[in-house]
């Protein structure tokens, strides 16, 4: 399994601090509130909009470097917009990689 990292927050701020630790916030603040709008969906059997939210929560894996989970995120997403649930476990382990992450922070 990959390791999130800031390589890419840290390269977008370009050596600003406060720059970087508003980045480091945004992500903080909206990755929960994204994880529990795609949880709620997909515990409602709802995979179009669950498809949705893995495409938000995507932009959120790519920015902490995450290359191969974004491909995982990928292949999930187009499972979930076909009605299948194959990969789940492979993306709820990111999901809970990145959390574990963030709490670091």
């Amino acid at each position: 399994m990959e390791t999130p990292n800031l390589n890419y927050v840290n390269q977008l701020a370009g050596g600003d601090t406060t720059f970087k630790n508003k980045l480091i916030e945004v992500i903080k603040t909206e990755f929960p509130l994204e994880k529990a709008q795609y949880l709620e969906s997909f515990k409602a059997k709802n995979h179009k909009l669950s498809a949705e939210n893995v495409h938000k929560l995507k932009h959120k894996i790519s920015i902490l470097g995450l290359e191969k989970s974004y491909k995982i995120a990928e292949i999930f997403e187009d499972n979930l917009k076909e009605g299948s649930t194959r990969d789940y476990e492979k993306f709820d382990t990111i999901l809970e990689t990145i959390t574990r992450y963030l709490k670091t922070l």
